[in-house]
């Protein structure tokens, strides 16, 4: 295993952080409500904001939601936009579908909207000319940064993806041209479960490791 020492055993801070990987959950409907501690979410942005990214242009913001108005505001929206996706869906699918949580707006303590700035960093961004969505996938390492900071800080995060980014933008001001990328809800928890909500509840299982693998060119 990748950070094992020789005799194939793995060091104890390495373990703590593969710990933390593997406990990782998207959170829906354990929030206790309690709130995040200023130290503790100083932490949690600050490692986020280490991410790297290309370029060094750090394109991410992080807007912090606490109003009530606002998150009930944006839960309404997206209840709406469930019920668009479940009525693409019949027999099992919707029935799988509709015993599944999908946020947890009102229940978490606190929101974090994180954007992408395809300017920052510009007009020249080092290492984006031939990818542009490298700015793009900075932000999701942000945010990969964020989720596993708060889960080692023993708190939750979901990300709610049951929205349309026109929406969120007139709702929170977000300028023209800077694209939300994430509603995360973030708090305190009752517990993370052992198993990932889709699974627990069929929607899909995980594969195996193995078949995502792929020796020098694409097999199978």
């Amino acid at each position: 295993m990748a950070g094992g020492d020789p005799a194939g055993t793995v060091r104890p801070v390495t373990q703590g952080l593969y710990d933390v990987i593997h406990r990782r959950r998207d959170v829906r409907a354990e929030f206790t409500g309690e709130p995040v501690e200023a130290e503790v979410l100083r932490r949690i942005l600050t490692a986020a904001h280490a991410a790297p990214s290309v370029g060094l242009s750090q394109p991410w913001d992080f807007v912090l939601i606490r109003s009530d108005d606002v998150r009930k505001a944006f839960h309404e929206h997206v209840r709406a936009e469930r019920d668009v996706f479940a009525a693409t869906l019949t027999g099992d699918a919707a029935e799988r579908f509709a015993r599944i949580k999908i946020d947890g707006v009102l229940e978490s303590s606190l929101s974090v909207v994180i954007t992408y700035d395809p300017q920052r960093g510009g007009p020249a961004v080092l290492g984006r000319h031939a990818i542009a969505d490298a700015g793009l996938y900075s932000v999701c390492l942000a945010i990969q940064n964020l989720w596993l900071a708060a889960t080692a800080e023993g708190l939750g995060v979901g990300w709610v993806s049951f929205y349309r980014e026109d929406f969120l933008r007139d709702l929170l001001g977000i300028p023209d041209g800077i694209r939300p990328v994430a509603w995360l809800c973030l708090g305190p928890v009752s517990h993370l479960e052992q198993v990932p909500d889709l699974e627990r509840h069929g929607w899909r299982q995980r594969r195996p490791v193995a078949e995502a693998i792929h020796e020098d060119r694409w097999a199978g």
